[in-house]
């Protein structure tokens, strides 16, 4: 029987993994796991791109995510100035292009891109790729050649950038900051707020005139962080007719999850829905929830709501929506039909 409900996730580090991690998208998370460590420093695989199809998942948002030095956890190749951070940025910009060699992956760059990948009747994945923190732009007026090059999202900020206070890190757009915004905008990118510190959130908005979104986003009202979005951060969205999509990492789903002892079954699907609920009380409706998983985005399977294992178990959580009262129409606007209303929006022609 055929999954009714076309998904899209707007958050996945799929460049990033690869060349930092050596974890290969064209595998399926189970032959990842089979040849990697019983217990991985970034846990164990949910993602490939037979994962991905098994569960429908026909858009992806596909990170170029560079990381600071000092500044992660993470292991790989970092960077220390604008010029390293650019060298790593256009290495997985490459990549992606590498990856769409794959008959069954396409880049996204214009609407006729978007539909022809939605209206496909040979499943394939089309990446949308999104900048996650601005540091590979080395001047504001760089942000065209990344345009040029396929990039369509631009979130400022990671945790603190040379744009932008962001998580941890709270603070203002600087200069070339509030540049970067009036660039942003003549150039048609879409803003991705998250992780930017509400501050900036707010500057950027009086900036920033193009389409808003938050790709991967919890709310403050279950887990009290600045890595999360405020109740009035959630209203100036919903004012943009943006679009805010939830994190299915269980440290930003549960509060203190994971000082709490980290159990993968203290968070289930019910627990984003709550979530998205608050987001809906807020907005009105149900048109600015979507789903951005960052699936493998430095937590693995373990770290998770209870009913995922791989990312083939998506589907699943519309089973979820509609048990916890939401109509099939809200239930497609939230699997991926409000994403698809952003790009089909913003994208150019």
């Amino acid at each position: 029987m055929p999954i009714p409900y076309l998904i899209v996730d707007a958050h996945e580090d799929l460049a990033y993994n690869a060349l930092s991690l050596g974890r290969d998208p064209r595998l399926s998370a189970k032959q990842v796991r089979a040849s990697e460590p019983a217990k991985p420093v970034n846990g164990l695989a949910t993602v490939g791109i037979d994962d991905f199809l098994a569960g429908n998942v026909r858009v992806i948002f596909a990170t170029i995510y560079v990381s600071p030095t000092g500044g992660s956890n993470t292991p790989g190749k970092t960077y220390s100035t604008a010029e390293q951070a650019n060298a790593l940025g256009q290495e997985q910009l490459a990549y992606y292009a590498l990856l769409a060699g794959d008959p069954r992956i396409s880049l996204i760059t214009t609407r006729a891109d978007l539909k022809r990948v939605v209206d496909s009747t040979e499943p394939k994945i089309g990446l949308v790729l999104l900048m996650e923190g601005a540091d590979p732009i080395i001047q504001p007026q760089d942000a065209a050649q990344w345009f040029e090059g396929g990039v369509r999202i631009i979130g400022p900020a990671w945790s603190q950038t040379r744009y932008s206070g962001g998580t941890g890190k709270p603070g203002p757009l600087t200069e070339i900051g509030k540049e970067l915004m009036r660039e942003m905008s003549r150039l048609g990118f879409i803003l991705d707020t998250s992780h930017m510190a509400e501050e900036s959130f707010f500057q950027a908005l009086d900036l920033f005139d193009g389409t808003v979104i938050a790709s991967h986003s919890n709310t403050r009202q279950y887990v009290p962080t600045d890595r999360q979005l405020s109740d009035d951060m959630i209203r100036a969205l919903v004012k943009r007719d943006g679009v805010i999509g939830a994190v299915f990492f269980n440290q930003f789903l549960k509060h203190q999850w994971r000082q709490s002892g980290a159990d993968k079954k203290a968070v289930t699907f019910a627990t984003v829905i709550d979530h998205m609920k608050h987001i809906c009380d807020l907005a009105g409706d149900a048109t600015h929830c979507g789903i951005g998983t960052d699936f493998d985005g430095g937590f693995g399977m373990e770290a998770t709501p209870d009913e995922i294992d791989t990312a083939a178990d998506l589907p699943k959580f519309a089973d979820a929506l509609s048990r916890a009262g939401f109509n099939d129409d809200e239930v497609r606007g939230i699997m991926g039909g409000n994403w698809l209303r952003i790009l089909e929006r913003a994208l150019p022609a």
